[in-house]
């Protein structure tokens, strides 16, 4: 039974070593689908795709995803092409089929309006009559036969006329639906077209944020991972703190570093807020309203970044004029940088003013602490007064 067991383990840890590997393998390729049949060429980029979402530990394997994705998405822009054509294509026809049904429905219309009135008249004159108006038997046969065959045509001409009427109609309705078919394509089209877009400049900001080094690209995932460490450790309550006393709101409490220091590659304030449980909160449900610059997105002022929307009444704990570069939850830099590697939410909010000034949002009891990983990462903690509420304010220097 033991000897069963081991040996299902090791086919088990044999299988996901050889999925790992496949993994690894087929992210490490410049291009994996390469060569491939032009049908076979969406579903093997989207395997790639979900494959290698999950093993972009190197540049390559990032580079390889993030190439992946541009190719998916650039042979379904094709496709929708091929398909917008095609329907374009269908409208026209059926935009020249209905013009030739217009006219033909035209002219049986006239033809009809103009036999009424003389089958009418036919109609008026009695059968008997016919006798009178007739020279001989064959002439009364002659003239009974011909008022038959006009009938006949009649009814002929009515059923083209209603045949005509339905198939201008049938053509009608399906050119409205071929028109509707394609403006939800068009909409799918410039959507995939922004996307590809959205998809080339990530791949260009990783490129210039790493010079395409792998070197580099390591240092920056080590980083963001310690700060990460550090973070959720200052959270729990595990940094090394020193109780400074009671303060009042607006007070200075500390200095932003004014260059890069212990897992930050830049100056800013990290900010955030937790509540009774000790769960991070949207510091925007306390910040009011303040002007700022919007740097979350690709560059300030860019209008693709995290929304800035203040909504409390709390003082910023730094001098506006704001530079906002990250924002609270699943950011833009989450969903387009290489930190999604790292952290799927962000806990604050990375903000910078036009002074290194940190003030005290509330009234309250500060405490100074610092968190040691690789580095030694300094903060201050507040917590508010009449509440059991804390702020964080990490990335500073005691004054």
């Amino acid at each position: 039974m033991k000897r069963t067991i081991v040996i299902f383990l090791l086919a088990v840890t044999s299988l996901c070593i050889g999925k790992f590997v496949f993994a690894q393998d087929i992210c490490q390729q410049q291009d994996p689908c390469a060569g491939k049949p032009a049908e076979e060429r969406v579903g093997c980029y989207e395997n790639v795709v979900l494959t290698c979402d999950k093993t972009r530990e190197t540049l390559s394997s990032q580079i390889t995803f993030m190439n992946s994705k541009i190719e998916l998405a650039t042979l379904r822009i094709n496709a929708l092409r091929s398909e917008l054509t095609k329907l374009n294509n269908e409208i026209e026809e059926l935009v020249n089929e209905i013009e030739r049904l217009e006219g033909l429905l035209t002219k049986r219309l006239e033809l009809v309006i103009y036999r009424i009135p003389q089958s009418y008249k036919r109609s008026v004159t009695p059968n008997f009559g016919i006798v009178f108006l007739s020279s001989n038997i064959s002439d009364f046969i002659s003239r009974v036969k011909y008022v038959s065959r006009v009938q006949q045509e009649d009814a002929q001409l009515l059923f083209q006329l209603k045949s005509t009427q339905n198939n201008y109609a049938e053509r009608k309705d399906i050119r409205e639906k071929k028109k509707a078919q394609r403006e939800q394509l068009k909409i799918q089209f410039e959507k995939e077209s922004r996307d590809l877009e959205t998809q080339k400049r990530d791949k260009q900001i990783l490129l210039e944020q790493t010079n395409n080094s792998e070197a580099k690209y390591q240092s920056l995932l080590a980083s963001a991972r310690s700060e990460l460490i550090a973070i959720q450790g200052i959270i729990a309550g595990q940094g090394s703190e020193t109780k400074v006393g009671d303060v009042k709101k607006g007070d200075k409490i500390a200095a932003v570093i004014g260059a890069s220091s212990c897992n930050s590659s830049g100056a800013h304030l990290h900010f955030m807020v937790t509540n009774s449980s000790g769960a991070t909160q949207n510091p925007f449900n306390y910040l009011k309203s303040v002007s700022y610059e919007n740097c979350s997105g690709y560059s300030c002022g860019n209008s693709d970044g995290d929304p800035f929307n203040p909504s409390g009444s709390w003082d910023w704990p730094i001098e506006p004029t704001i530079k906002f570069y990250q924002g609270y939850g699943s950011t833009w830099a989450v969903n387009h940088t290489w930190v999604r590697q790292i952290y799927s939410f962000h806990n604050g909010i990375d903000i910078y003013g036009s002074s290194l000034d940190v003030k005290a949002v509330q009234d309250g009891v500060l405490y100074r602490g610092f968190y040691s990983g690789n580095c030694r990462l300094q903060y201050v903690k507040l917590e508010h007064k009449d509440s059991e509420m804390k702020t964080f304010y990490l990335h500073v220097n005691y004054f």
